[in-house]
């Protein structure tokens, strides 16, 4: 059946191990850019969808991360009438399973296609169970030594609320990294939505009383989130980002998290990332975010990817070349 935000907040509680990106104020938060988030919940599972209106009345489909629960091809019959109703093109589907769960009946239907995904498809999970000293000792030396560097050199970390500052350290990482950031607008009413329910937080890492690195942690169920974070050039040889990560997994622990997730590293088995990121320079895709994040240990997952669901195969396959012109390969 079609539900309300409500009704989806309360199923969402009801299933603790929901990804961040299908609770409800992820839905909302999309909603106030672009999209419009509509859900179904059948017996046992559900699913957020979100949809953006495209030319000539169509629109495209997107579930991240979901849908949750089980069974979900019961949900199928009423995702296919919204879709409809909405002139979904296609629905995307990102769920946030690895890749042992590659034969899910949900996807054996002709009409789903494999397709390219939207989230980072690897990522690193850090098991956060275990007392600070253990979590520490299962870093890299170097890692835990600059953990220690920073705090030695003057490096403090608070929470705080500003989100210009926050959106001035991401201009400057944007420009430094050679990678896209959102507008203000967007880290302000993601903070907004989630800081009300205990959800995030904004740490910054400071020298002197002065922000030089920042980083928007979220909380979920057992799982914590690193999804934006942003540091200045200034102070950069005391490694405060080191003890600003350090700090948000503290963060995550206290909340009763059982693992952090890293959220995001090149596509590569471990072997290949282990021989290649030495070479290569931070400006290049994530190489950068994955020497910084090898360093603190954890598991290196890998998800099972993207389908999509096609209900307009010309105008699928008008969308997919459009999407290569751009430089973004569907397939």
């Amino acid at each position: 059946m079609r539900s309300n935000l409500s009704e989806w907040n309360k199923f969402i509680d009801d299933h603790p191990e929901a990804h961040l990106l299908q609770t409800g104020n992820w839905g909302e938060l999309k909603t106030s850019f672009g999209w419009k988030a509509e859900r179904v919940i059948g017996k046992n599972c559900g699913a957020q969808i979100l949809f953006r209106s495209i030319p000539g009345g169509f629109s495209l489909g997107y579930i991240p991360k979901g849908p949750v629960g089980e069974n979900w091809i019961d949900l199928l019959p009423e995702i296919d009438s919204l879709c409809a109703e909405k002139k979904a093109i296609f629905l995307k589907v990102e769920p946030d399973l690895w890749e042992e769960k590659e034969g899910l009946p949900f996807f054996q239907e002709k009409r789903w296609k494999r397709s390219h995904p939207i989230q980072p498809r690897r990522t690193i999970f850090i098991p956060i169970t275990e007392d600070e000293e253990q979590i520490l000792a299962s870093m890299k030396q170097k890692t835990r030594y600059n953990i220690h560097l920073a705090e030695k050199k003057g490096i403090t970390v608070n929470i705080a609320n500003d989100l210009s500052i926050f959106q001035q350290m991401s201009a400057i990482t944007g420009k430094r990294d050679g990678y896209g950031i959102h507008v203000q607008a967007y880290y302000q009413k993601a903070y907004d939505l989630f800081h009300r329910t205990g959800k995030c937080d904004l740490l910054f890492a400071n020298y002197e009383g002065n922000p030089v690195a920042g980083i928007m942690v979220f909380a979920q169920g057992k799982t914590a989130w690193y999804m934006y974070g942003a540091s200045t050039d200034a102070e950069r040889n005391r490694m405060p980002t080191y003890l600003l990560q350090w700090e948000a997994i503290c963060w995550a622990k206290s909340r009763g998290c059982s693992e952090y997730d890293l959220w995001g590293i090149p596509d590569m088995s471990e072997d290949e990332l282990e021989l290649a990121f030495s070479s290569k320079g931070s400006h290049e895709g994530l190489w950068g975010v994955y020497r910084f994040k090898r360093g603190f240990g954890g598991t290196i997952m890998r998800s099972i990817g993207a389908w999509d669901r096609i209900y307009y195969p010309s105008l699928y396959q008008l969308y997919l070349q459009m999407m290569k012109l751009r430089g973004r390969q569907e397939d």
